[in-house]
């Protein structure tokens, strides 16, 4: 078996690993750090939480053990995707390092540049930092890479999703092109492995466990849930999760619960609060002091709950989270992997579930084919419930006992003589005794011996066909013929207000207009009037 003191470390480095209570390296160590030590570039993979940190701290230390750091010219470069796991791998740089004479920086947002600035005119052996912050100090003149000896970029497809690819291109070219290139990931996306064949010179690849694999000593399932209703859903997925905590009982010492957008980081904690839990969120919009102190406190034991985003996904390591709490499906499968990765650490046994709506069943499809196995389903703790009706039509039905019919349907001209027929067939059944009993297949042109009073009083159908004044179709007859035409439409409209005499076109309060009732405003028959009038 491989120890840490056959790996031809610095005794120095070595002696702070032994003081630590390590001495079996993992896979990613065993095979990663020697060919660092060698100055080769090295490609590792690796699932969370097999110690890729280690992997690249220790040879780097060993290899800057010897040598001076210049003012504004750091000897070597760390670059990791967020605040936290940059904070946590300056803390394994002081726990190895404490034997040597090392100086390093962090370079992090919601810190005060000039503190910062202070530590880079001093001159440091290790720098730390993230690409935008880096890039900040750059772009102000306070730093050089000119000097830059190693470069290491810590989980680099968690950098791919933040879109930080752009910034990460930029400081591999203020880099030395004869710098040493450690590069890890947890998997291997087509744009990182661009990056690699770009800037890694013949690399060693180390890869230790397949691409996207969930540990074995994690236990996963997942709950199916559908809300009640469309308004209730949101409350009763939090229900849903306060039940799956209760329900692990003692067993759930401490827990990580995962959401898809700050927002809900927000309203997820609040609500595990106001019912009794010891929960506090943590996401990006935070206060960089606000999340050191919630991680400490979760860290110490202090806070039983944090409710947080991806920013806490990658890299940050609590060794003993015995729970992973997914209450929204990651919409990228590789974050699955990398959430559930916070527990089941180190050879322990862990526990992670997930609550899925019908909304999220395609990511979940996704998932399980990225990690090439089924997650188990667990049992609804709320049971089942009633389907969501979001069917706008079969709200009508249920209120008015029949659907709204569309006004186009209505306002549809027979395309043939069939169809013709087949409209005027409610009509034939209306008309008087006196009328004949076949009518032609299609309105006929009224001429003008035909009174427009008497044909709507006998027809009453005839108003519907005229009844979209607005979109006008092609006449040939006169000019006299049509202003009679326009009369003849106003005055079916006075009649069918129920009017008594007066008026060209008056029927005398005979008949209605269909869809014109006694309770039209009287408005609508002074504007017709005036129009008259003018």
């Amino acid at each position: 078996m491989t120890k840490f003191s056959d790996l031809n470390l610095n005794p120095k480095v070595l002696k702070a690993v032994e003081e630590t209570g390590y001495t079996v390296p993992t896979p990613i160590q065993q095979g990663a750090i020697p060919p660092a030590l060698e100055g080769r570039d090295v490609l590792g993979i690796a699932q969370t939480g097999t110690g890729k940190t280690a992997g690249f701290v220790l040879p780097m230390l060993s290899l800057l053990a010897r040598g001076r750091a210049r003012a504004r010219m750091p000897r070597s470069l760390v670059l990791c995707p967020t605040r936290e796991l940059a904070a946590q791998v300056a803390e394994n740089f002081d726990t190895y390092s404490k034997h040597l004479k090392l100086t390093k920086a962090l370079l992090i947002g919601g810190v005060s540049f000039k503190e910062q600035d202070k530590l880079i005119d001093k001159g440091v052996d290790v720098l730390i930092a993230t690409p935008g912050r880096l890039l900040d100090h750059f772009e102000r003149g306070k730093l050089l890479l000119t000097g830059v000896q190693i470069m290491v970029v810590d989980e680099a497809d968690r950098m791919l999703d933040m879109g930080f690819i752009p910034d990460i291109e930029r400081i591999f070219s203020l880099t030395p092109f004869t710098r040493q290139t450690l590069f890890f990931s947890a998997t291997m996306a087509p744009e990182i492995e661009r990056i690699t064949n770009t800037f890694l010179s013949s690399p060693e690849r180390v890869e230790v466990a397949r691409q996207a694999t969930a540990s074995e000593t994690i236990e996963q399932g997942v709950v199916m849930f559908k809300g009640s209703r469309r308004d209730r859903e949101a409350s009763e997925k939090r229900k849903v999760l306060r039940m799956m905590i209760d329900g692990e009982g003692d067993k759930c010492t401490n827990a990580i619960v995962f959401c898809n957008r700050k927002i809900d980081v927000d309203t997820v904690s609040k609500s595990l609060k106001t019912h009794g839990y010891d929960a506090a969120p943590i996401h990006g919009d935070l206060d960089q002091s606000q999340r050191t102190r919630t991680l400490d406190g979760f860290r110490a034991g202090d806070l039983r709950i944090l409710v947080a985003s991806d920013v806490a996904a990658r890299g940050l390591d609590v060794p003993a989270v015995s729970h992973v709490f997914n209450f929204d499906v990651p919409s990228h499968p590789e974050d699955y992997v990398h959430r559930i990765g916070r527990t089941g650490r180190a050879g322990r046994d862990g526990k992670a579930m997930m609550i899925c709506s019908p909304k999220d069943e395609k990511n979940m499809i996704a998932i399980e084919a990225l990690i090439q196995r089924d997650i188990p389903r667990l049992e609804n703790p709320l049971g089942t419930t009633s389907d969501v009706q979001d069917a706008p039509a079969e709200v009508d039905v249920a209120k008015t006992g029949t659907p709204k019919p569309r006004r186009s349907r209505s306002r549809k001209k027979p395309d043939s003589p069939a169809d013709a027929a087949q409209a005027e067939a409610p009509a034939q059944a209306t008309l008087p005794d006196a009328l004949p009993d076949t009518q032609p297949a299609a309105p006929q042109k009224p001429t003008q011996a035909e009174t427009p009073h008497r044909d709507a009083a006998a027809q009453p159908d005839a108003v519907q066909d005229d009844a979209p004044q607005n979109a006008p179709q092609p006449d040939s007859r006169p000019d006299a013929q049509a202003q009679q035409d326009g009369k003849s439409s106003r005055s079916r409209s006075r009649g069918g207000r129920g009017r008594s005499g007066g008026g060209n076109g008056g029927n005398g309060g005979g008949e209605k207009v269909v869809g014109m009732g006694d309770h039209m405003p009287s408005f609508i028959a002074l504007s017709f009037e005036d129009r008259r009038a003018g």
